[in-house]
């Protein structure tokens, strides 16, 4: 009986302390946790490679990533070599065929992925060793076959014939050619007479002048030790060249003087891909940076943004709208306001698309969406900091981007100083209500008509 009535009287304890409380005022946040970061263990190869390693012993595996900075190119009349280049990758060595390549690298129940500049390779740890051996070997000693090649062709020109009915594709194609133009190298697309022009020898040329060390990047994370992958890295890759690697200028993109509507037309299309687009000079190194970020969560970076609200919630055009912020240290960055609605609406779509972009530049947003959108932030990089491999992209960020030491460590401080003033400055200057392309991709017989009546501002 004495133990019931301890319980009993704990309850009523903790009962009146809640009473206590007053729930209709929101508790103010405390200051935001102290962020330290572990520098990665680095050296350099006398051929330009850096390499970054993270010791991690909490799980027994390892992965690898290699990256070579580059600045992108235009591949003009050869559009596709690049991706064909990724293909032929990773497809066994001038010592190991493919077939035994491949049977091996399942057998070690690894994953092993290549582009045109890069590749990926993960494992247990007892096997990375061998698998890091293997992964190396495949990058810079290619096997490069002509039946290969013609298998990789034969499948990219199946995916674009394959694209030619997708709705989003097309949109997705004609909104990089508007924003940065068809001489850039964002701007441009694969297609099937760009793809006739590729033969091997192209392939394989690409990869001598662009498969480099001298600005090279691996990292390593993992249940490693330092010294021995040090010793390997070091072997493995003593013979790879490191020469510098030239990229021919390619034009900046430009915004048009005044907004405007592009229509492409998909007659198999059910509903109506809508997005609103500029390009802005934004990078990590821009002072507007972290208010960009911000203002862009406001505008259309999940459920509760003011895209989200409006086009689903409130009139009921969409399951989704949202918006992105593609920065770039390379070239332009690109923002975009977007939503795929049903064919009837597509004019109105439009319409708060734009409204919601203009607003957010011409009207301040309100405590609440602004601590949403700074809570959102916060939460979201102190998790990322759980993942080893977080901490050797930052250090990645920082080498390449040439970024301040302590950017990450005081990443959270500068999203909480971001104010309402700040996200509307840098609103008005980066996403441009009046100055946008309005790409509209779907079919014209049930669309284009209201389409042309669409009026903004008393502009159409």
């Amino acid at each position: 009986m004495k133990n019931i009535y301890i319980y009993l009287l704990c309850l009523l304890t903790l009962g009146t302390t809640t009473a206590q409380i007053d729930r209709s005022i929101q508790p103010k946040p405390g200051p935001p946790p102290e962020i330290n970061l572990e520098n990665p263990q680095s050296f350099q190869l006398k051929n330009g490679l850096t390499v970054l390693v993270v010791e991690n012993h909490k799980l027994p595996r390892a992965f690898a990533s290699l990256r070579i900075d580059n600045k992108p190119f235009y591949e003009g009349e050869k559009a596709g070599v690049s991706d064909l280049l990724s293909k032929m990758l990773g497809k066994g060595s001038l010592s190991i065929s493919k077939d035994d390549f491949e049977e091996e690298i399942d057998f070690l129940g690894a994953r092993v992925n290549f582009g045109s500049e890069s590749f990926y390779a993960s494992s247990l740890s007892r096997y990375f060793p061998r698998v890091l051996e293997m992964s190396i070997d495949a990058a810079i000693n290619p096997n490069f076959l002509e039946e290969e090649f013609e298998n990789e062709k034969n499948r990219l020109r199946e995916n674009l014939e394959s694209d030619e009915k997708s709705v989003t594709a097309a949109a997705r194609r004609v909104e990089n050619l508007l924003a940065y133009g068809k001489k850039h190298p964002y701007g441009e697309y694969i297609s099937k007479e760009t793809l006739k022009n590729v033969s091997l020898t192209d392939v394989k040329n690409l990869y001598d002048d662009r498969f480099k060390a001298s600005n090279a990047y691996l990292v390593i994370v993992g249940d490693v030790n330092y010294k021995t992958i040090k010793k390997q890295i070091t072997k493995a890759f003593k013979n790879w060249k490191g020469q510098v690697v030239e990229s021919a200028p390619f034009p900046e993109p430009d915004n048009v003087t005044e907004t405007e509507i592009n229509f492409v037309e998909m007659p198999n299309a059910v509903q109506s891909e809508v997005s609103v687009i500029n390009t802005a000079t934004m990078d990590k190194k821009n002072p507007d940076y972290f208010a960009s970020l911000i203002a862009n969560r406001i505008l259309g970076g999940g459920g509760q943004a003011r895209l989200f609200l409006n086009l689903r919630e409130d009139k009921g055009y969409t399951y989704g709208s949202y918006s992105n912020w593609k920065e770039s240290h390379k070239t332009k960055a690109l923002f975009k306001a977007f939503a795929s609605v049903r064919n009837a609406v597509t004019d109105s779509a439009i319409v708060e698309l734009v409204n919601e972009v203009d607003r957010i530049g011409n009207e301040l947003v309100n405590d609440k969406e602004l601590a949403t959108a700074k809570a959102k932030y916060a939460g979201n990089f102190v998790l990322s900091l759980e993942d080893p491999k977080t901490i050797a992209q930052f250090a990645l960020n920082i080498k390449t981007q040439k970024l301040n030491p302590e950017f990450y460590i005081n990443y959270l401080k500068n999203i909480n100083a971001v104010s309402k003033e700040d996200v509307i400055r840098v609103s008005k200057k980066y996403f441009l209500s009046n100055q946008s392309r309005i790409v509209v991709t779907g079919k014209g017989s049930e669309i284009l008509e209201n389409i042309e009546k669409v009026d903004f501002k008393g502009r159409r």
